[in-house]
C-alpha cells in the first residue's frame, strides 16, 4: 500500500481523527507509533515513517502510544470496501480465524497458497498474516489485562497465545511494559464474571437514531431488543454463546459482552464492529451522495448514516427470505414463530459480584473521563441472561426444523431449508470474507432466491458497501419522494453517480420513503 508522504504529514500536524485506522504514524526517536490523532507534539518530518498496519509498525521495532492507543483505533474502512483477497483476509483475521484455524485454514478459505497470501499482505500491510493476528492477540490481551481478573497465564491462552513465555515477550515487545505492569496500573471497580466492558471506536458522524431505529423495528424477541437508546442480542460464537449489549455514545460505543469463553473477545468485538457499521468512513460517503443535488439536502440534514450489517450471515438470510413480499411487521411475527419451534442455545450468564474491571479499549483523544464501575441503577437493571437473550439457531438446526415451525407458503420453506442445507454442508459461505460475487451467485441458484434477496443478503451479511435494489418498493418511493426517478430501469442508471456507496445511498432513500 502506498502512502503519500505529504499527506500523511498534514493528517499528522492536524490531528485529524479522519484518518486513524488508515495509516500508523512511528516516530524514530522515541521507538513509538501513534495514530494520526495523538495529541502528543507533532514530530519533526526527519523523525517519522508512516506504516499502513499496526502490525508492520510493530514489526519494525516500534511499540505502541499509551497516550492514543493506536491499536484501539477504528479500522481500516478498506477492508469494508474491497472485495478483493486483502480485503477478505483482514476481515476474516479480524474474526480470529488465524487464532483458530492457523494460516493453513486462512488460505484455505481464501483459496490460496499460504506463501502466496503472505505475500500479498506483506505487499499490502507490511506484514504477513502471523504478524497481523499477533498484533490483534496483543490489543486483545491488553483488554483482557485491564478488564478482567482473570490470571495471566489464563489471559495467555484466551487470547490465542501459544504459551506463556510468547504472550510475555509480545506484550513488552508491543507497549514497553510486563503484563504484571499493565494490570497494576489499571482502576479498581467491579463488573460480573466473563462479562468485560470496551469502547468501539468510529470515525464521527454516526447517525446513532437511524441505525438503532433500523434494528428495533425489526427485533426478534428473544435473539435482540431495542429501545431506541440501547441494544442487545444473544451471540453465537466459536466457543460459546454470548450476549451483547451496545449503547452510542459521543466518539464510540459502549460494549458490555458476556461471554461463557473469554476466548472470544475478538470475535465478538469484530461482529458487534460489524453490525453497526463502525470502521466506515463517513466523510468520504457522504461527500459522494451530498454531490447529487437530489441527495445533497438529506445528507445535510442527517449525516453519518450507516449500513446496518449482521452478526450471522446465514440469520440475516433467513430473515431476507422471510422477508421477501411481505411488511418488517409480519416478517417479525413469522420469524418469531420458527424460533419458538427452535431449540435456542443458552446465552452467557454473569454472576454479579465477581471483581474486575471495565475500562475503555480506546481512550479517545478530548474525551472526559466515565466513572469506573457500576451506576447506582445497575443493581436494579437485569441482565441480558435474565431476559433470555439467545443467538438465532444455526443451519443444522433450522434444516431439521418440522413443517409447522414455518407459518409461510410451502415455496418460501423449502428455500428456507435449501439454504440451511447449502450453508450447514459448506457449499455456500456467508461469512464477512465470503467472495462477493461468488456467494450471490450461490444465493441466486436457490430455489425461490431472487436478485432482490441475494443482493440484500450481499449488503447486510457479507459486507457489500456498493448495493442498489431497485426493484424495491419502499426505494421507489423513496427515490420519488425525493424527486429521482422511480422506475427500476431509470434509478439503476442515476445510481451510478453514487457508486462506490450505493448501499448508503439505499438506506436514505428507505428513510426518504
Amino acid at each position: 500500500m502506498e502512502l503519500d508522504f505529504e499527506r500523511c504529514y498534514r493528517a499528522v500536524d492536524s490531528r485529524d481523527q479522519r484518518f486513524d485506522g488508515w495509516f500508523y504514524t512511528a516516530v524514530k526517536t522515541t521507538g513509538i507509533y501513534c495514530r494520526p490523532s495523538c495529541p502528543a507534539l507533532t514530530p519533526k518530518r526527519a523523525n517519522v515513517a508512516f506504516y499502513p498496519s499496526a502490525a508492520a509498525a510493530q514489526r519494525n521495532g516500534f511499540r505502541a502510544c499509551r497516550r492514543c492507543r493506536p491499536d484501539a483505533a477504528p479500522g481500516s474502512p478498506e477492508w469494508d470496501v474491497r472485495a478483493d483477497v486483502v480485503g477478505r483476509a483482514m476481515r476474516l483475521i479480524s474474526d480470529g480465524v488465524v487464532d483458530r484455524e492457523g494460516v493453513p485454514g486462512l488460505a484455505g478459505r481464501l483459496g490460496y497458497t499460504e506463501r502466496h497470501l503472505h505475500r500479498m499482505l506483506t505487499a499490502e500491510l507490511g506484514a504477513g498474516p502471523l504478524a497481523l493476528a499477533r498484533a490483534q492477540r496483543a490489543q486483545t490481551a491488553r483488554i483482557l489485562i485491564e478488564t478482567t481478573e482473570l490470571g495471566l497465564a489464563d489471559i495467555a491462552f484466551a487470547a490465542g497465545f501459544g504459551s506463556v513465555r510468547q504472550f510475555n515477550d509480545t506484550i513488552l515487545e508491543v507497549y514497553a511494559q510486563p503484563p504484571s505492569e499493565l494490570r497494576s496500573r489499571r482502576p479498581a471497580a467491579y463488573t460480573g464474571a466473563g462479562t468485560i466492558t470496551v469502547r468501539l471506536a468510529y470515525r464521527p458522524p454516526l447517525h446513532a437514531a437511524a441505525l438503532l431505529g433500523f434494528l428495533a423495528a425489526r427485533a426478534l424477541p428473544g435473539v435482540e431488543e431495542c429501545d431506541g437508546t440501547t441494544y442487545r442480542r444473544g451471540l453465537s460464537l466459536p466457543h460459546g454463546a454470548a450476549t451483547a449489549t451496545l449503547i452510542p455514545a459521543d466518539r464510540w460505543v459502549s460494549a458490555t459482552l458476556s461471554l461463557a469463553d473469554v476466548r472470544d473477545l475478538a470475535p465478538a468485538v469484530s461482529r458487534c464492529r460489524r453490525l453497526l457499521d463502525l470502521d466506515a468512513d463517513p466523510a468520504a460517503v457522504d461527500a459522494t451522495l451530498a454531490a447529487d443535488p437530489a441527495l445533497h439536502a438529506a445528507v445535510e440534514a442527517e449525516p453519518g448514516i450507516r449500513v446496518p450489517r449482521a452478526v450471522d450471515g446465514f440469520e440475516l438470510a433467513v430473515r431476507a427470505i422471510v422477508g421477501q413480499q411481505v411488511s418488517v411487521r409480519s416478517a417479525r411475527t413469522t420469524l418469531a414463530h420458527l424460533l419458538s419451534h427452535a431449540p435456542a442455545p443458552t446465552a452467557a450468564t454473569a454472576q454479579p459480584d465477581t471483581p474486575s474491571t471495565p475500562t475503555s479499549s480506546a481512550p479517545l483523544p478530548g474525551a472526559k473521563a466515565q466513572p469506573a464501575g457500576p451506576q447506582p441503577d445497575d443493581a436494579a437493571r437485569p441482565t441480558e441472561t435474565q431476559r433470555g437473550l439467545a443467538a438465532f439457531p444455526d443451519a443444522a438446526v433450522v434444516a431439521g426444523l418440522p413443517d409447522s415451525a414455518f407459518r409461510m407458503p410451502v415455496a418460501r420453506r423449502e428455500s428456507i431449508r435449501a439454504l440451511a442445507r447449502a450453508v450447514a454442508d459448506g457449499e455456500l459461505d456467508l461469512d464477512p470474507g465470503a467472495d462477493r460475487d461468488q456467494a450471490a451467485a450461490r444465493l441466486a441458484a436457490l430455489p425461490g432466491v431472487g436478485s432482490w434477496t441475494a443482493g440484500y443478503v450481499t449488503m447486510r451479511a457479507i459486507g457489500d458497501p456498493d448495493v442498489l435494489l431497485p426493484t424495491d418498493l419502499a426505494a421507489r418511493r423513496g427515490a420519488r419522494a425525493l424527486g429521482l426517478p422511480d422506475s427500476p430501469t431509470a434509478l439503476a442508471a442515476h445510481a451510478e453517480r453514487w457508486r462506490p456507496w450505493r448501499s448508503y445511498a439505499l438506506m436514505r432513500l428507505w428513510r426518504s420513503a
